[in-house]
Protein backbone atom coordinates (compact mmCIF):
# COMPACT_ATOMS: atom_id res chain seq x y z
CA UNK A 1 0.00 0.00 0.00
CA UNK A 2 1.49 3.58 -1.06
CA UNK A 3 1.46 5.64 1.81
CA UNK A 4 3.36 9.22 1.72
CA UNK A 5 5.95 7.94 4.08
CA UNK A 6 7.40 5.04 1.38
CA UNK A 7 6.19 6.47 -1.48
CA UNK A 8 9.77 5.63 -4.39
CA UNK A 9 9.90 7.13 -7.94
CA UNK A 10 9.24 4.62 -10.48
CA UNK A 11 12.07 2.29 -11.97
CA UNK A 12 13.78 4.20 -14.58
CA UNK A 13 12.25 7.51 -13.68
CA UNK A 14 15.35 9.23 -12.09
CA UNK A 15 18.53 8.98 -13.42
CA UNK A 16 22.30 10.10 -11.92
CA UNK A 17 23.49 12.98 -13.37
CA UNK A 18 26.42 12.44 -15.62
CA UNK A 19 29.78 13.45 -14.04
CA UNK A 20 31.69 14.50 -16.45
CA UNK A 21 35.78 14.87 -15.86
CA UNK A 22 35.62 13.18 -12.42
CA UNK A 23 38.70 10.60 -12.82
CA UNK A 24 39.06 7.99 -15.31
CA UNK A 25 36.38 5.72 -13.23
CA UNK A 26 34.06 7.82 -14.11
CA UNK A 27 34.24 6.77 -17.98
CA UNK A 28 34.40 10.47 -18.64
CA UNK A 29 37.37 11.51 -17.26
CA UNK A 30 40.81 12.88 -19.20
CA UNK A 31 39.55 14.86 -21.82
CA UNK A 32 36.30 15.12 -20.38
CA UNK A 33 33.85 13.79 -23.63
CA UNK A 34 35.42 16.94 -25.30
CA UNK A 35 37.32 14.94 -27.64
CA UNK A 36 41.36 15.74 -28.61
CA UNK A 37 42.81 18.96 -28.74
CA UNK A 38 41.90 22.48 -30.09
CA UNK A 39 39.69 25.44 -29.67
CA UNK A 40 36.42 23.42 -28.55
CA UNK A 41 38.36 21.20 -26.01
CA UNK A 42 39.41 24.67 -24.09
CA UNK A 43 37.43 26.25 -21.21
CA UNK A 44 36.17 29.73 -22.57
CA UNK A 45 35.55 28.50 -26.18
CA UNK A 46 33.41 30.57 -27.95
CA UNK A 47 31.52 29.78 -31.88
CA UNK A 48 28.82 31.72 -33.34
CA UNK A 49 25.89 29.98 -34.89
CA UNK A 50 27.15 30.18 -38.07
CA UNK A 51 30.42 29.32 -37.58
CA UNK A 52 32.12 27.08 -40.15
CA UNK A 53 35.65 26.30 -39.09
CA UNK A 54 37.43 28.50 -41.26
CA UNK A 55 35.30 27.34 -44.37
CA UNK A 56 33.52 30.24 -46.35
CA UNK A 57 29.86 30.67 -44.73
CA UNK A 58 26.57 29.69 -46.10
CA UNK A 59 25.64 33.64 -45.72
CA UNK A 60 28.44 34.61 -48.06
CA UNK A 61 28.31 31.70 -50.69
CA UNK A 62 24.92 32.13 -51.29
CA UNK A 63 24.52 35.76 -53.66
CA UNK A 64 22.24 38.27 -52.66
CA UNK A 65 18.81 38.59 -54.51
CA UNK A 66 16.45 41.09 -54.85
CA UNK A 67 16.26 44.17 -53.22
CA UNK A 68 13.54 46.15 -50.56
CA UNK A 69 11.54 48.83 -51.79
CA UNK A 70 11.86 51.48 -48.72
CA UNK A 71 8.97 53.73 -50.14
CA UNK A 72 6.54 50.93 -50.29
CA UNK A 73 3.59 51.60 -48.85
CA UNK A 74 1.97 48.24 -46.95
CA UNK A 75 -1.54 48.62 -46.48
CA UNK A 76 -3.52 46.59 -43.67
CA UNK A 77 -6.24 45.28 -46.09
CA UNK A 78 -10.25 44.83 -44.89
CA UNK A 79 -12.69 43.19 -47.56
CA UNK A 80 -16.19 44.68 -47.99
CA UNK A 81 -17.66 41.33 -46.45
CA UNK A 82 -16.15 42.63 -43.38
CA UNK A 83 -17.64 45.97 -43.34
CA UNK A 84 -21.23 44.02 -43.70
CA UNK A 85 -20.12 41.98 -40.86
CA UNK A 86 -20.00 45.42 -38.95
CA UNK A 87 -22.89 46.76 -40.04
CA UNK A 88 -25.18 43.18 -39.09
CA UNK A 89 -23.69 43.95 -35.67
CA UNK A 90 -25.04 47.66 -35.38
CA UNK A 91 -22.14 49.04 -34.00
CA UNK A 92 -21.46 51.59 -36.22
CA UNK A 93 -22.29 55.59 -34.70
CA UNK A 94 -23.81 56.72 -37.99
CA UNK A 95 -22.34 54.08 -40.25
CA UNK A 96 -19.73 55.23 -40.52
CA UNK A 97 -17.03 53.27 -40.99
CA UNK A 98 -13.15 54.92 -40.20
CA UNK A 99 -9.87 53.72 -38.77
CA UNK A 100 -11.23 54.17 -34.86
CA UNK A 101 -14.43 52.07 -35.53
CA UNK A 102 -12.12 49.40 -37.15
CA UNK A 103 -9.25 49.28 -34.72
CA UNK A 104 -12.56 49.19 -31.70
CA UNK A 105 -13.92 46.38 -33.33
CA UNK A 106 -10.73 44.29 -33.90
CA UNK A 107 -10.42 44.56 -38.02
CA UNK A 108 -7.38 46.28 -38.42
CA UNK A 109 -4.64 46.04 -36.08
CA UNK A 110 -3.08 49.54 -36.07
CA UNK A 111 -5.27 52.46 -36.11
CA UNK A 112 -2.09 54.83 -37.44
CA UNK A 113 -1.41 52.48 -40.29
CA UNK A 114 -2.80 52.86 -43.89
CA UNK A 115 -5.63 50.73 -44.82
CA UNK A 116 -7.28 49.80 -48.33
CA UNK A 117 -10.61 48.72 -48.84
CA UNK A 118 -10.63 45.13 -51.11
CA UNK A 119 -14.18 43.98 -52.70
CA UNK A 120 -13.98 40.37 -51.54
CA UNK A 121 -17.91 39.43 -50.71
CA UNK A 122 -21.42 41.36 -50.73
CA UNK A 123 -22.77 44.42 -49.09
CA UNK A 124 -26.32 45.41 -48.72
CA UNK A 125 -25.57 48.19 -45.89
CA UNK A 126 -25.33 51.99 -46.93
CA UNK A 127 -22.43 53.24 -45.48
CA UNK A 128 -19.69 55.72 -45.45
CA UNK A 129 -15.99 54.54 -45.42
CA UNK A 130 -13.08 56.13 -44.90
CA UNK A 131 -9.86 54.85 -46.07
CA UNK A 132 -6.34 55.70 -47.29
CA UNK A 133 -7.38 53.65 -50.49
CA UNK A 134 -10.16 51.37 -52.16
CA UNK A 135 -10.16 48.50 -54.80
CA UNK A 136 -12.34 49.29 -57.94
CA UNK A 137 -14.12 46.35 -56.93
CA UNK A 138 -14.68 47.57 -53.61
CA UNK A 139 -16.25 51.43 -54.52
CA UNK A 140 -18.59 49.91 -56.94
CA UNK A 141 -20.35 47.23 -54.38
CA UNK A 142 -20.33 50.43 -51.94
CA UNK A 143 -21.47 52.88 -54.25
CA UNK A 144 -23.84 50.27 -55.73
CA UNK A 145 -25.57 49.97 -51.97
CA UNK A 146 -26.14 53.57 -51.70
CA UNK A 147 -22.96 54.07 -49.47
CA UNK A 148 -20.06 56.86 -50.12
CA UNK A 149 -16.67 56.59 -50.32
CA UNK A 150 -13.75 59.28 -48.64
CA UNK A 151 -10.90 58.97 -49.07
CA UNK A 152 -8.11 59.87 -46.70
CA UNK A 153 -4.53 61.06 -47.51
CA UNK A 154 -1.90 59.59 -46.04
Amino acid sequence: MDVLSNLKYAKGAKKNRKRVARGEGSGHGGTATRGMNGQRSRSGAKFKAWFEGGQMPLQRRVPKRGFTNIFKIKYQTINVSSLQKLADKKVLEDNLVNAVALYKHGIISKAAAPYKILGEGELKAKLTVEANAFSSSAKEKIEAAGGTIKEIEL
